[in-house]
């Protein structure tokens, strides 16, 4: 489907850094039959091994896993071996010959011709730079071909969302199971048999399926469409599905693209999320049950009595499937050929976790959607969620995820509250009103030849009189210890809520560190009882730094810019009676110039972005300014508070 580059070229849509891995073992290389033949999306690091052997998968584990990881629309086309290599061409062949077996079973319904055929990638690293060399194997070919042009697209979710789209359909589950009282094993059985049925419904030419879009459209959005399942090939294959570019209204129903239900006019060129930018298509199934008879007949029930004494138990689960589709691809091949099977494949998942202790009371499995960073295309998670988030197991099975991925480990990026949202309703959630993320777009720091360091992530800007509260003139450094909190809800480090300020000096007085009278006071407080509520409330350890004037603080500027460089958290500078907060620093070593990025609580306008900017109250500011004016007392001491990101996942 892409004839821009020719087909010797390996495409990359992933970090560079993503792929290579000091670490020996293997990858493996997710692509789509909807993009050039040799793109590669992402890549999967392997993490079940037999014998502990990086070099030697459990693919039957590796193949459970991926199958619940990868939307429909994706797949696995080569593999990544990473280690001491010398022989290119055999490695690759390795590697090959290993993605092989694990699509044998991922893709275990496909034709064993079309299987067989599928070009693949095999990726080797050079022991010698770290470089990755890249073969590809055509049409089943035990024979490996170099491939020397490698592209790494600079706008993968461009390349992603320009050319798919996303389907998402919602079934719960509910399955009443009657068994013997006296053999409650049966139960199990009829589970299995229960769960089978649900999947044959799937296909039933009775089902309807609703089609919709989700896009958030003026007056021209699309009517909904309804197929049934008799109206679906069912035995077509993905290679043989249906593409059309015809989405007037006067075509036939089953031969609409889902281009149809898709924007016509979308710009993806500054991407900012999946919810905001990539098309979304509705599907809900229905089943009748009904007969179309031409003769009316009066409404019947059969009663079956039970030959023995009999309980009743409920499974009551909900199944959620995203996939990815091609917006020429007709939506009756993509419900054919990726919804059904991504409902059937996450059924038996579902099943599966749940049959090992299938009388617990209340098993809670749900899947979630993420879109990790550095992989260009959305993931699924089944968790279970019985005993909460931060229940030792689910922590194992997030850490687990982050090494699969090669995500970080001191960063929670896999939590439910970083799921994403693809339902219509999710433009339209209310959200804090307050300004966020207000250095973004400010003039330079104006230090010649220095490096800029700054805060990672997002931030709410706090400061005096907001919600109706007069702190002026002692308030500064609560609001400082909101925007840093701030920072660590939006991080999804923490779901509290931002203390007010007689939340915070309950803190303190809960702690020991004030007297009663304190709650409710207008005293102040420093970077000490900051760090006191922040390992209080969020677990957050602090790290301070003492000067004896401020004209000592440009000395730390290189341990500012590694903070900034390793944890990322916003820092609150104290001293006096002031309290500012730090978003980074912009420091040139030779020189020794430097700037630093104050955000000022002191403002007590409304909030508009321009007013704040302009105004100075975000702002790049020189400890001594043109005019020889210092910014940082010199007959002062500061306290200077840098909070540690928790590692955690």
């Amino acid at each position: 489907m892409d004839d821009e580059i020719e087909i010797e070229t390996v495409r990359l849509l992933c970090n560079k850094l993503v792929i290579i891995q000091n670490e020996p073992g293997i990858q493996w290389l997710i692509g789509s039959p909807f993009f050039y033949q040799f793109t590669i999306a992402s890549s999967f690091r392997c993490i079940h091994t037999q014998n502990s052997h990086p070099l030697s998968p459990d693919y039957s584990k590796e193949s459970d896993d991926l199958r619940t990881l990868l939307l429909k629309g994706f797949e696995v086309i080569g593999a990544l071996i990473v280690g001491n290599n010398s022989d290119f061409e055999q490695v690759a062949s390795e590697a090959i010959d290993a993605s092989r077996k694990l699509r044998k079973l991922l893709y275990n319904n496909v034709d064993k011709e079309s299987l067989e055929k599928r070009n693949l990638v095999g990726a080797v690293t050079d022991s010698g730079n770290g470089d990755v060399r890249f073969f590809v194997s055509r049409s089943g070919s035990n024979r490996v071909e170099p491939i020397t042009s490698v592209v790494y697209d600079d706008q993968p979710e461009k390349y992603v969302w320009e050319r798919g789209c996303l389907l998402r359909c919602q079934l719960p589950i509910n399955l009443p199971l009657y068994y013997p009282v006296n053999r409650p094993k049966d139960v199990k059985d009829m589970f299995m048999q229960a769960t089978e049925a649900v999947s044959a419904t799937l296909r039933d030419p009775k089902v309807a399926y609703i089609v919709e879009t989700l896009n958030e459209t003026s007056t021209d959005e699309p009517e909904h469409v309804i197929f049934r399942g008799s109206d679906l090939n069912l035995n077509t294959k993905l290679t043989d599905a249906g593409f059309s570019n015809d989405i007037s209204q006067e075509v036939n129903p089953t031969e609409l693209s889902c281009s149809h239900f898709c924007l016509k006019d979308r710009d993806i060129r500054t991407f900012t999320s999946i919810e905001e930018n990539a098309d979304k298509i509705q599907v809900q199934i229905l089943h009748s049950r009904s007969d179309n008879r031409q003769k009316s007949t009066s409404p019947s029930a059969e009663f079956f009595p039970a030959p023995e004494e009999t309980k009743l138990f409920v499974v009551d689960y909900k199944l959620e499937v995203l996939c990815y589709a091609a917006k020429e691809l007709s939506i009756a091949s993509a419900i054919s050929s990726l919804l059904i099977p991504a409902l059937t494949d996450q059924l038996h998942a579902v099943k599966t976790t749940i049959f090992p202790d299938l009388f617990r009371q209340q098993s809670n499995i749900y899947p979630y959607h993420f879109s990790p960073p550095g992989v260009s295309h959305p993931i699924t998670v089944l968790y279970e969620l019985t005993y909460g988030e931060t229940e030792m197991k689910q922590v194992e099975v997030r850490r687990l995820l982050h090494m699969r991925l090669g995500l970080p480990f001191d960063r929670p990026l896999l939590r439910i509250a970083n799921a994403i949202n693809v339902a219509r309703s999710s433009n339209k959630q209310k959200g804090s009103l307050l300004p966020k993320d207000v250095h973004l777009g400010i003039p330079s720091s104006g230090v010649s030849g220095g490096g800029v360091s700054l805060i990672q992530g997002s931030y709410e800007y706090f400061h005096y009189l907001q919600d109706g509260f007069d702190d002026s003139g002692w308030g500064c450094a609560y609001r400082s210890l909101q925007t840093i909190i701030s920072w660590f809800r939006l991080q999804h480090y923490t779901s509290i809520d931002v203390p007010s300020h007689r939340e915070i000096q309950q803190a303190l007085v809960e702690i020991g560190d004030k007297d009663r009278s304190f709650v409710g006071s207008r005293e102040w407080i420093g970077a000490i009882e900051l760090s006191f509520v922040l390992d209080k409330l969020l677990g957050v350890s602090c790290k301070v730094i003492n000067v004896g004037s401020g004209d000592e603080i440009p000395e730390k500027c290189r341990e500012l810019a590694l903070h900034f460089e390793t944890q990322g958290t916003p820092i609150m500078i104290g001293g006096g009676v002031l309290a500012y907060t730090l978003l980074g620093v912009d420091y040139n070593e030779t020189s020794g110039d430097c700037a630093f990025l104050i955000l000022d609580p002191h403002y007590t306008g409304n909030d508009e972005l321009k007013k704040i900017v302009n105004g100075g109250w975000c702002g790049w500011k020189k400890a001594v300014d043109s005019k020889g004016k210092h910014f940082f007392l010199q007959n002062k001491f500061y306290n200077l508070l840098l909070p540690q990101r928790p590692n955690m996942v």
